[in-house]
């Protein structure tokens, strides 16, 4: 008997969390956090990862370098501005597969012609030309995004993605880049566009929506409305200002709104989601809202009596999603001191974390010492362990000993002792207040210029024996900010740690920069000769 053939429309959804949300001021990523955030949209299903800007930075040519080489599954993609030499290199960036493609862009509005490019409309068109073309000759598959689209002249953007398709992209981006179009307008220019460039079937028709009114989800479901067939969103909707189109969100009201599920199919797995989600918010150091759609605490929690008394009588009354089809399976088990590691692993496997023997022990351990204090430790108090747990293993300075004295008139004193590759050093400093001496000491010990930005405290669960958790932004003399995060039942152990992890931050993205600065002085030197 023949297979039926699935006739919906194949809508690709192209995750740019790894580019375009790093540019979140303090959402900045390591190349090995890089590399985890990857693996898990693999995991998740996603057609295409945009893995970063590699002219930008080393750190960034060597996360693209890495990804393409270890992540199997999604294209590949890495973004450069239409220049030679950005061109140049990201292809050298994206070598190692062939599952990779060349993202160019250019500014195509008056407001970019005239108030950044100073370029005529001809000239802008002949660099985007001229891009696309070099790009095509280095790669096999290229896109174009005309950047500011939704503000650029009709006739002109039309021009402009006519000559790029004949020049060999094989994807056209139709970016709202300052979220400004409203979704009847978005989905129109949409529909015009293919009705309106001759030879627009030969290209895969993109969409990237930015929310600064709120509306860039709307824009996008415009937008697949309307003929295209790809959409680019991030995780928790992250990104520039007031971010981007939320892939959960994109992907849930497709699945969920039965008229978009008969025409339009997406190959996601989407019990991956919220683990996606929980992975994004550990390494950004950026906290997901409440009431944010799909992914926020509480999107599946009811405490009205109507509502309460609506969803246990029957669910769809005011739950229109399952929690299990994002990955949040309910379960039965209550983690106690008594529970034992069986019990935590099988828990831990239901969240979606899948540890060493070595990552169980050190998170049983600490599990225990939790428990031992509480009746029973929560789901947000174990995901907040295992990943505190999994950020020591990246550390190059570990918190070894902390020892503060404070109160009353007693001047506030700290003693710390990090070990870094086997040795032990030490520092004792006073400060203002328990939290300033313990920062005072770790400065010392690492001596490397930087400036704490924000420092912020909240509880993972409510009550006094709560597990508190710490977030702090540091700044490097360049101005890059790092972000640290760190959580424990003492408020100030949770601090040293969240200082620490940034100050690893900043070193091993320190570190990663003068390796490939003193490579390419060698390079160089060779080349000479």
């Amino acid at each position: 008997m023949a297979k039926k053939t699935d006739k919906r429309q194949k809508i690709y959804i192209f995750d740019t969390t790894l580019r375009d949300a790093e540019q979140c001021p303090g959402a900045s990523m390591t190349s090995q956090e890089k590399l985890n955030v990857a693996q898990q949209l693999a995991r998740l299903g996603v057609d295409i990862i945009e893995a970063g800007f590699p002219y930008s930075s080393p750190g960034d040519f060597e996360a693209v370098q890495t990804i393409v080489k270890k992540v199997k599954g999604p294209t590949i993609t890495g973004l450069a501005r239409c220049r030679p030499e950005d061109i140049d290199r990201t292809a050298e960036a994206l070598q190692g597969s062939k599952r990779v493609r060349l993202h160019t862009f250019i500014g195509t509005s008056p407001t970019h012609r005239e108030g950044i490019l100073r370029k005529s409309k001809k000239e802008v068109l002949e660099m985007a030309v001229s891009s696309v073309a070099r790009a095509c000759r280095l790669v096999k598959e290229v896109e174009f995004s005309p950047m500011d689209a939704t503000r650029t002249e009709f006739d002109y953007l039309c021009q402009v993605v006519e000559k790029t398709i004949e020049a060999g992209a094989a994807v056209i981006n139709i970016p709202d880049t300052v979220g400004y179009a409203l979704p009847w307008e978005f989905g129109d220019l949409i529909r015009r566009l293919r009705e309106s460039v001759p030879n627009i079937d030969k290209a895969i028709l993109s969409v990237h929506c930015h929310d600064d009114l709120g509306l860039a989800t709307a824009n996008s479901l415009a937008a697949v409305a309307n003929g295209a067939t790809q959409v680019e969103c991030t995780i928790n909707g992250l990104g520039e200002r007031a971010g981007n189109a939320a892939l959960e969100e994109i992907v849930v009201a497709i699945d969920t709104r039965p008229e978009l599920k008969r025409k339009f199919v997406i190959g996601l797995n989407l019990k991956e989601l919220y683990r996606t989600s929980r992975l994004v918010r550990e390494v950004t150091g950026m906290p997901v809202q409440p009431n944010k759609a799909i992914v926020g605490a509480n999107a599946f929690a009811h405490s009205s009596g109507i509502h309460v008394d609506g969803v246990l009588k029957q669910r769809e009354t005011f739950e229109i999603i399952r929690p299990q089809k994002i990955g949040l399976e309910q379960s039965q088990i209550v983690l106690t001191s008594r529970s034992g590691r069986h019990a935590v692993k099988h828990r831990l496997a239901e969240l979606g974390y899948q540890l060493s023997a070595g990552e169980l022990e050190k998170t049983y351990q600490r599990f225990l010492a939790v428990a031992d204090q509480r009746k029973q430790v929560t789901d947000e108090e174990l995901e907040s362990l295992v990943a505190d747990e999994l950020r020591l293993a990246q550390e190059i300075y570990q918190l070894d000993y902390l020892n503060v004295v404070s109160g009353g008139t007693t001047i506030p004193t700290a003693t710390v002792r990090l070990r870094r590759d086997g040795d032990l050093l030490q520092a004792v400093t006073n400060g203002v207040g328990s939290v300033d001496a313990v920062y005072r000491a770790i400065a010392q010990i690492i001596n490397v210029q930087h400036r704490l930005v924000d420092y912020n405290v909240s509880s993972v669960t409510g009550g006094t024996d709560a597990l508190g958790e710490v977030m702090v932004r540091i700044s490097d003399r360049a101005g890059t900010i790092h972000t640290g995060r760190g959580s424990s039942m003492d408020i100030i152990d949770a601090s040293a740690k969240a200082y620490l992890q940034a100050l690893n931050k900043m070193v091993l993205r320190a570190g990663v920069a003068a390796r490939t600065k003193s490579k390419r002085r060698r390079t160089q030197s060779k080349a000479k000769q």
